[in-house]
């Protein structure tokens, strides 16, 4: 690896400014461009224990609880299926190594928030790791559903457990030869901020890192 310059920083600083116009510039698709019979909606880990209460509980995630649940009302009425992924772990879960301990099973955090448990019609997945894809139940979703060729994603982390599932959602796929469309809504997602993970720059990473691998972003779906 190079080694890093501040001629390197003032390079990325160009390379971000880019990145932003070119999300700036991101459009809205309209729902009724979607094809009920062919579209699903993944609802990732909006529970209390990342937005309400916890160790990695993060305020500024809430703000993606409103546009997601007007797209679960829009996806009810289509009849269009949601899967709602729970973060939930044991109290010796391995993942505790790398995160402090969250969303522990039988509590509150480990619950989906109000607004999601309000708005209704989900297939709730209980997920043991950052990468709901690895979840039997999800596996058996993707093999029982072979006419489903759009996944919307939104939820939280943007770049950690969004990141993850996007990523092997399309790679499964494409090992088969097989194309899907990944969209994400960029008002659908978030990841928290501290000061060694500054949310800003991480959500314009995982954008840049999905983008490369053939995810279509949007603004909103409205």
């Amino acid at each position: 690896m190079k080694k890093f310059t501040e001629k390197t920083a003032d390079s990325c600083a160009l390379f971000l400014n880019s990145l932003i116009d070119q999300i700036s510039s991101e459009g809205k698709i309209s729902f009724s461009d979607l094809k009920p019979e062919n579209t699903a909606l993944i609802i990732v880990d909006v529970v209390n224990g990342f937005i309400r209460e916890g160790t990695m509980a993060s305020a500024q995630i809430a703000g993606i609880i409103p546009p997601i649940t007007g797209l679960m009302r829009l996806c009810n009425a289509a009849e269009i299926p949601i899967v709602a992924f729970a973060d939930c772990h044991k109290e010796n879960c391995t993942e505790f190594k790398s995160f402090p301990p969250h969303c522990i099973e039988n509590t509150s955090e480990a619950e989906l928030v109000d607004e999601i448990i309000k708005a209704g019609g989900y297939f709730k997945l209980k997920k043991n790791s950052t990468n709901g894809f690895h979840e039997k139940e999800f596996m058996q979703c993707l093999v029982q559903n072979p006419q489903t060729n759009t996944y919307i994603v939104t939820g939280d982390c943007s770049d950690i457990c969004v990141l993850q599932l996007c990523l092997t959602i399309k790679t499964w796929f494409t090992s088969q030869n097989k194309n899907v469309n990944i969209i994400v809504p960029l008002n659908c997602i978030e990841t928290y901020d501290s000061q060694s993970h500054n949310s800003d720059f991480m959500n314009i990473a995982a954008y840049k890192i999905m983008l490369d691998s053939g995810i279509k972003f949007v603004n909103s779906i409205e």
